[in-house]
């Protein structure tokens, strides 16, 4: 066993939030495939061909606008080393947000009196992929063994986040 001065010093400035963040966008995209399965099945019931349409635009919808806020957070954290790491992080994640905002818009408006879309199917696949999106996260976060200040340098510790420059005895 070496001793804690001879242990290699942590370069990775990676947040810890990363492996939480890639889970809940894995389970996100299992659960998108999944309402968009039952919503075009429950779709079809109701409304045919066009409630099929409805639930696979809805769903699809659903899915990349909370994969944009898990991706660009994950695209933000970055530049966790970087002096500009605040600026940068709320920078790409306002962006984002912009970016689903004015998305959407553009397409409400257009999808808006199509005749192959049938509203009520579209807006209730955009419900269950928003409220199973919020339980995907809660449980991927409820899940996540990440202590509380996972990220936190303590003064005096060194740059590698560890009195005396190594890992700790466990190897995290």
């Amino acid at each position: 066993m070496t001793s804690p001065a001879e242990r290699p010093a942590r370069t990775d400035r990676t947040p810890t939030s990363n492996p939480v963040l890639r889970r809940a966008v894995r389970y996100e995209l299992l659960l998108t495939a999944a309402i968009a399965v039952v919503g075009a099945i429950v779709g079809g019931l109701f409304a045919g061909w066009v409630g099929i349409t409805s639930a696979l635009i809805g769903t699809g919808m659903a899915g990349v606008f909370l994969a944009i806020t898990a991706i660009s957070i994950i695209v933000a954290n970055r530049f966790s080393g970087s002096d500009l790491f605040v600026g940068a992080f709320f920078g790409i994640v306002l962006g984002g947000w912009l970016v689903k905002f004015v998305l959407f818009l553009v397409l409400v408006f257009a999808l808006k009196d199509q005749p192959w879309v049938d509203n009520i199917v579209l807006f209730f696949s955009i419900v269950a992929g928003v409220v199973g999106s919020l339980v995907v996260d809660v449980f991927v976060v409820a899940k996540a063994r990440l202590p509380y200040a996972s990220d936190a340098r303590l003064p005096g510790e060194s740059s590698a986040g560890r009195p005396g420059g190594g890992q700790s005895p466990s190897g995290d």
